[in-house]
């Protein structure tokens, strides 16, 4: 090996470990580090390391390495799901995490590749170039093959974040562009101070500085306003552990600890969590219902209260269709909602008639073989108020949520992360929800089985929450609101047609330098003659 060939092999290496870290620190944005502004100094390390790659390979394997980090770190609690409660072997439950963090990382390293590939190097086309590419990679990532958009880097601006404000006007992908941009414009600061282009270092900074206010001037807009009375609503958190959920000798048990809380509330509207008895309705115990509607009546409102439906199989089908539902019973009329967007192999399996007899082998999840439910679902009209129901992973998905939103003053998550232990997954999910909040205008409140159990505001604020893995009841008054917000009236396609455009002008532009550049040097070799 030459010298020249050690050298570019040992800069490859280091590019690759650098993308790693960068990556891993990411993750440290989000809950429960909670440091925004993280986000862009590891997006500027990547988009760095992009500005000067030189084939879009290169970019591609620094980005690969990127998601490796930041993946690998963020979301490897999957593996608790597989091997604690989902009885899957720990070698195989190892291997389907690595290949899952793997499949993720492809998207980064999809957005380099596309970056590097249509901007010349050390460029401000590349920089721009680089920050739109990742925004839709990310967006792909959250659609294809149902979509995993967890950790979307615009999840970690809350309120505190100046960048906060796009979230109502674009949802999370605009406050992801926000970020990817700003860290675009400080690699270009940074090399306009190095490269000692003092006015383009300034202009750079003065984008950051735009961004920045534009973001805290939006946040100041009330895009919603109140709407009626407050309400007493209650999220009970029963804390049952995983290990006994589905344990059928436990069930009289949790059966009864959740009509114990039911009864201690003191709500108009009691919220109990996902699948809180964990049984198709006709096998519930039969004075369950009855003394919920009793409580309900009682005090002129409804319980909410989640459990599994089934229903006759399908046209051409001898299974019958089991749903992931939640169920009112009170004062108003029994309502009901069917979780739409069901978890991959968790709750249905994919390629069943391929894959569906070894997945039941290795896999030992209750009930994963799921119906979803129908799109256009009425919100719930109880207690005074619309809610607007969701169910655990769904929350992660702004524009499925967007059609209950507008109809309704509240949103109402229910969940069970007690598949995931004591990893950062719940508090990861709790920022989520806050997210949903912010980009919708409405409050969002969270009934879940071992937490995070909160109270949202519209404004994405935490208001309140019940301490981690404790039995307890969060009692909370709650305003529903009205209005819209661009992004409840748009939808994801602002956003991404800005970073469609955003590219194509990066794209353009690099192009039209880079025939300015070649018309310079033949002209400057003509006149050698």
């Amino acid at each position: 090996m030459t010298a020249a060939a050690a050298e570019r092999r040992l800069a490859t290496a280091l590019s690759s470990l650098l993308a790693i870290a960068a990556g891993v620190l990411t993750v440290a944005a989000y809950a429960p580090f909670g440091a925004p502004g993280l986000a862009v100094v590891t997006l500027a390390l990547l988009f760095g390391l992009w500005f000067s790659d030189r084939t879009p390979r290169a970019a591609a394997r620094t980005g690969f390495a990127f998601g490796i980090g930041l993946f690998g770190a963020g979301v490897s609690w999957v593996y608790i799901a597989l091997e604690t409660f989902g009885g899957m072997a720990a070698p195989l439950a190892a291997l389907a995490t690595g290949g899952f963090v793997l499949l993720l990382s492809l998207f980064p390293a999809l957005a380099g590749f596309v970056a590097v590939w249509l901007t010349p190097a050390g460029t401000t086309s590349r920089a721009i170039a680089a920050a739109a590419a990742f925004v839709l990679a990310e967006w792909l990532r959250g659609f294809l093959f149902t979509g995993f958009p967890w950790l979307a880097v615009g999840y970690s601006q809350l309120p505190g974040s100046p960048l906060a404000g796009y979230a109502p006007v674009g949802g999370v992908w605009l406050a992801s562009l926000a970020v990817a941009l700003v860290a675009a414009l400080v690699v270009l600061a940074v090399d306009a101070f190095v490269d000692g282009r003092s006015r383009a270092g300034v202009l750079a900074t003065a984008g950051v500085l735009v961004l920045g206010a534009g973001g805290a001037l939006l946040a100041r807009i009330e895009w919603t306003t109140p709407a009626g009375d407050p309400v007493a609503i209650s999220l009970v958190q029963g804390n049952v552990q995983q290990s006994l959920k589905f344990d059928a000798a436990f069930r009289d048990r949790s059966d009864d600890l959740h009509l114990a809380l039911a009864e201690k509330s003191r709500g108009r509207i009691v919220v109990l969590p996902e699948s809180a008895f964990p049984v198709p309705a006709d096998r519930l115990r039969p004075d369950v219902p009855r003394r919920l509607a009793d409580i309900a009546q009682s005090r002129g409102g409804d319980v909410l209260f989640g459990v599994f439906l089934i229903e006759p199989p399908a046209p051409g089908s001898d299974e019958p269709r089991i749903h992931n539902s939640v169920v009112s019973v009170g004062s108003a009329r029994t309502q009901v909602y069917r979780k739409r967007h069901l978890v991959p192999f968790g709750e249905t399996i994919p390629a069943k008639p391929v894959v569906g007899w070894f997945i039941n082998r290795v896999l030992a999840i209750p009930l994963s073989d799921q119906t979803p439910g129908p799109d256009d679902q009425a919100p719930f009209e109880v207690g005074g108020v619309r809610i607007a129901v969701n169910i655990c992973y769904e929350d992660a998905f702004g524009h499925e949520l967007r059609a209950g939103a507008r109809e309704a003053t509240l949103l109402v998550n229910v969940t069970n992360d007690a598949w995931y232990g004591r990893s950062i997954a719940a508090r990861q999910h709790n920022q989520i929800a806050a997210m949903r909040a912010l980009e919708l205008g409405r409050p969002m409140l969270r009934a879940t089985n071992t937490g995070i159990t909160s109270a949202i505001g519209h404004d994405g604020r935490i208001a309140a929450s019940l301490p981690w893995f404790t039995e307890g009841i969060l009692e909370v008054e709650v305003t529903g609101r009205t209005g819209t917000t661009p992004y409840l009236r748009f939808g994801d396609g602002l956003p991404l047609a800005v970073a469609a455009l955003v590219l194509a002008v990066a794209v353009c532009a690099g192009r039209h330098r880079a025939r300015r550049r070649r018309h310079a040097s033949k002209a400057a070799k003509i006149s050698s003659f």
